[in-house]
């Protein structure tokens, strides 16, 4: 570790996502254990590793802190009610990690989380809001999307603390939680120009969405540091599925020229490269080197186990929750022509085999 990257680490208080990745294990299994989730089933070794490392780190195990004057005078237990509305919740682990980062920080703040899939329709959403708004411990809204995207917010949040969750809207003034995708993407290719690797491929997600175009980004700006080139050639869009990254590292290691390495704009594309290079004899990572990005549990199950950015959905939940608890000490209201306070969570490379 560089004396910079240990000086900012010092700084900062260590996250669940320090603890699972210095940990070697997912942020949910962090999560289980420093959390102490009945029914969970773990060996004890991993048990006795996360508390080891979390003490180590100086995580702090309890953060029981004082929210509201109010909250130990209302309800069973004193505790206040958090409405999270989110656009989709099945299709994906990603938003179930954030609401388990919020829900986690909501128990040990005195509050609970209550949860509502709007599928995207204005007309359930609407109803929600009207639901959670007349409930009288209603503490604020955590909005939330599947996907990083601009939203239209509600006029019905207006007056009410409300944080956005992975998304973003012209006008809103209050806490903006993301993740830092195009430092995610730069520290990717970084990690693999650190190797030694200057011809490296990179198979997109679907480009018109904010996260393909952010990790990109990344992308681009390493290579321009290190003073090498963009190569469209050596650019292919995929889907987000497992079948587009075996297509495109098919295609890749067709070409005059192959990539000595491939980052993949996500996990389950980079098994699908993964599949591709070992139906072709191709060794990872002796003679091609493969990143990906989200640090899925599968990731470490691949063989070799996969080299990720880890997209920190649980850190990110937490984060919200406790910008909401922030706005609800202070103003709630929306005022016009206000910035947003934009809270970036940081995508930090994951280190395993296949890189």
């Amino acid at each position: 570790m560089s004396k910079k990257s240990a000086s900012s680490s010092a700084l900062r208080r260590p996250t669940m996502t320090d603890v699972a990745k210095a940990a070697g294990v997912s942020q949910s299994t962090v999560s289980m254990v420093l959390n102490n989730v009945e029914g969970a089933r773990l060996a004890a070794t991993t048990r006795a590793r996360v508390l080891s490392v979390a003490m180590e780190l100086g995580y702090r195990l309890t953060r029981r802190d004082p929210v509201l004057p109010a909250a130990q005078a209302q309800g069973v237990g004193g505790r206040r009610l958090v409405a999270y509305l989110v656009d989709e919740l099945s299709t994906s682990v990603h938003p179930v990690q954030s609401v388990d980062g919020a829900r986690d920080a909501a128990w040990q703040h005195d509050c609970v989380v209550s949860v509502a899939v709007t599928r995207g329709n204005p007309a359930q959403e609407a109803a929600a809001i009207e639901a959670f708004k007349s409930h009288p411990q209603l503490l604020g809204f955590v909005y939330s999307t599947i996907f990083t995207r601009e939203v239209q917010i509600p006029a019905s949040l207006a007056g009410v603390p409300t944080v956005l969750l992975n998304c973003h809207s012209a006008g809103f003034s209050g806490p903006v939680v993301v993740p830092s995708e195009v430092a995610g993407g730069h520290g990717a290719t970084e990690y693999l120009l650190g190797k030694g690797h200057t011809r490296i491929a990179y198979i997109n997600g679907e480009p018109w969405m904010e996260a393909a175009k952010d990790r990109l980004k990344g992308y681009r700006r390493a290579l321009a540091t290190h003073d090498i080139a963009f190569d469209p050639s050596l650019v292919q869009d995929g889907d987000w599925n497992m079948s587009s990254g075996y297509a495109a590292a098919r295609e890749l290691m067709r070409s005059e020229r192959p990539p000595t390495a491939i980052f993949c704009a996500n996990d389950l594309m980079a098994m699908g490269a993964l599949d591709a290079l070992h139906e072709q004899g191709i060794k990872v990572p002796d003679q091609v080197a493969v990143m990906g990005y989200d640090d899925q549990e599968m990731a470490q199950h691949t063989r070799p186990a996969l080299s990720t950015a880890l997209l920190p959905n649980y850190e990110m939940g937490r984060t919200a929750l406790e910008a909401l608890l922030e706005v609800a000490r202070s103003d709630p209201s929306i005022k016009p022509g206000a910035r947003a306070r934009v809270l970036k969570i940081e995508c930090p490379v994951v280190s395993r085999d296949s890189a």
